[in-house]
């Protein structure tokens, strides 16, 4: 499996922006394969639209529709010595929600950062990247008024299978997944705005 842009999947469940971030990412693959001998600089933009249903959002055995548009660019980078790929993913997601019971709506947008901030070569196949996920994200109601809200920045320790080859992720399969610096902005609780909002 290639290294791919889902960081924001293991962010807490809980907070409004992951609910941007796990819908567009099932949907949403971006996955570079930098061969052993790139160009130190790689540059991509990725336009995805999505539509799929969740048949108990939040819990509640609501159908709910999700339709949306991710959209974004990726920077990748060797550093060091070692020559090792750092990655930079710039996200945009906007997405309405709609009960398939009432026909109520809501929408939602997402800007964010997702960067790898350090990158080590364990010398036993494996990679250890810390990343940094910050950014924006909102909620709206039917009449277009913010009913929440998510900002901040959380930082995360993945560890990476390189494959027997530590400076090319194209053959990358990660491991696990920490949260290791919870997020430090407003954390509105998603399904306590958005299902009242759906009822």
């Amino acid at each position: 499996m290639m290294r791919r842009v889902d960081v924001r999947l293991s962010l807490n469940k809980r907070s409004i922006g992951p609910i941007a971030a796990s819908t567009a990412a099932a949907m949403l693959t971006v996955a570079l394969a930098i061969p052993a001998a790139a160009a130190p600089l790689e540059r991509e933009t990725f336009h995805d639209e999505f539509s799929f249903v969740d048949p108990d959002f939040c819990g509640t055995g609501f159908d709910v529709r999700f339709d949306g548009v991710a959209e974004g660019r990726v920077l990748v980078n060797r550093r060091g010595r070692d020559g090792l790929v750092y990655f930079m993913q710039h996200f945009h997601i906007t997405e309405t929600l709609t009960n398939l019971a009432n026909g109520k709506t809501i929408s939602d947008e997402s800007r964010t950062v997702d960067k790898d901030l350090h990158v080590s070569d364990n010398g036993d196949g494996t990679l250890t990247l810390i990343v940094l996920a910050t950014g924006n994200f909102l909620m709206f109601g039917a009449d277009g008024k913010p009913i929440g809200h998510n900002s901040g920045q959380v930082r995360f320790e993945l560890l990476f299978d390189d494959g027997g080859t530590p400076d090319d992720p194209s053959d990358d399969s990660e491991i696990s997944s920490t949260l290791i610096k919870e997020s430090t902005g407003t954390n509105d609780d998603a399904c306590d705005v958005a299902v009242p909002a759906l009822s």
